[in-house]
């Protein structure tokens, strides 16, 4: 629903111009990504916990299950794997219900209302967590 919900929030770049964000920046970084998106918190879990053993680092935005999910903070609690949580808005200015993140509990760097700028900075941290 990215550019078409609340465009004064979120504006009105879309998931497709995310992804081709994320993989540019990717590039230019020399990490690979693989992007998955889905609006099931089971299939979100699932994939979190067959990262186990093959992937470096996590970089996640939960949307409205950072939330509401256990679920999410005990898989990334569960793999061990480096996350960064990263939301387009500045999530501690908005409603008080938004001012918790479950999943943020297990997550090591936050990158919070940077727009797609905090995928970008999610990407770095993990380049460079990994070069030290």
């Amino acid at each position: 629903m990215l550019g078409i919900r609340e465009k004064h929030l979120y504006g009105t770049q879309t998931y497709e111009d995310l992804i081709q964000f994320i993989q540019e920046k990717a590039k230019e970084l020399n990490v690979d990504v693989e992007i998955f998106q889905s609006n099931h918190e089971g299939a979100l879990v699932d994939k979190i916990q067959a990262a186990y053993g093959t992937v470096d680092g996590i970089v996640i935005n939960p949307a409205a299950y950072t939330h509401t999910s256990v679920a999410i903070l005990d898989a990334l609690k569960a793999v061990s794997i480096p996350a960064a949580e990263v939301h387009l808005t500045d999530v501690t200015k908005r409603e008080p219900f938004r001012q918790i993140s479950y999943a943020g509990m297990a997550c090591q760097a936050h990158f919070i209302g940077l727009g797609f700028a905090g995928y970008a900075e999610a990407l770095a941290w993990h380049a460079n967590r990994k070069t030290e």
